[in-house]
């Protein structure tokens, strides 16, 4: 990663709302264009807040009216920023301290913002980097001695070995709490006996705010089923492609039996990683801190 510039990943596109648009807009904002965060701004359009998916399910606990509830409300601020000629290592350790899933790019002038960058956007740009070197692991499908497969990265070597879980059964409040409490974007649900039914993500939380469920209804009536696994002996790049190409963010993963859920691997821990796809970077590594 070393070398490695913030605008070399980040996206051009920032979603900006205004200071009084109502909850329930910004929703449609955050589920249409697909991102974490929304940039707030004041009467004259300068950036004063950030709305994310975090913020709004901390509504819904709340019991705040999505309607009636404004952007202003509940948005935090300032947003935090790095600069399109920062280090794209410096801004990863921003976002790991604060804990966000997006930054801000920071244009010239105060009031400019031009970009976003978000952990999708670091593995996509290391990874593409990984496709070209010749140590990497595209190489595996080259000449023969090019790529060492005892060298490939695996699942098991990014992924947390530790699952959030709920019953089918429990409240969407109960729901909350698990991922609040443990900082996740999802938990796996699972049923009377521990096997596992699907999963509840922030995304899907909000958009069942958006729709009137109420904090009592069962983790059941809004779980997406079944949930995506991947064997932990999976090479990384394997499993990483499959979260693009099905538009997700994490994968959980199982030992031996798909129902044997033993971690979960999300875009965030991958871009921790800071390395592509074998252990040819891994002086440009760093040590992943619980």
């Amino acid at each position: 990663m070393k070398g490695l510039l913030v605008e070399e990943a980040m996206r051009r596109q920032v979603i900006r709302v205004p200071h009084d648009i109502s909850l329930d807009k910004c929703v449609n904002q955050l589920i249409k264009f697909k991102v974490d965060a929304l940039l707030v701004g004041d009467q004259t359009g300068c950036p004063v807040g950030v709305i994310s998916k975090t913020d709004i399910v901390g509504a819904f606990y709340a019991g705040m009216p999505i309607a009636e509830t404004l952007s202003r409300d509940i948005m935090n601020g300032p947003p935090l920023t790095c600069f399109p000629d920062d280090e794209l290592g410096v801004a990863l350790d921003i976002m790991r301290k604060n804990g966000l899933h997006q930054l801000f790019v920071q244009g010239a002038e105060p009031c400019a913002v031009v970009g976003t960058l978000s952990y999708a956007d670091v593995v996509a740009l290391l990874y593409r980097y990984c496709r070209a070197c010749p140590r990497g692991a595209a190489a595996r499908s080259g000449p023969a001695g090019l790529a060492d497969s005892t060298q490939l990265l695996t699942v098991r070597d990014a992924m947390r070995p530790s699952v959030v879980s709920c019953r089918q059964d429990d409240s969407l409040a109960e729901v909350i709490e698990a991922l609040t409490t443990h900082r996740r974007g999802a938990v796996l649900i699972e049923d009377g006996k521990g096997l596992p039914l699907g999963v509840i993500s922030k995304t899907d939380v909000i958009l069942a705010y958006r729709h009137g469920s109420s904090l009592d209804d069962q983790a059941r009536s809004i779980l997406r089923s079944p949930a995506l696994v991947c064997d932990e002996n999976s090479l990384l790049t394997d499993a990483i492609r499959q979260m693009f190409l099905k538009d997700v963010q994490r994968l959980f993963a199982y030992a031996g039996d798909p129902s044997h859920i033993v971690g979960v691997l999300s875009l965030s821990d991958a871009a921790r990683i800071r390395s592509g796809s074998c252990r040819a970077c891994m002086a440009s590594r760093i040590i992943v801190l619980p």
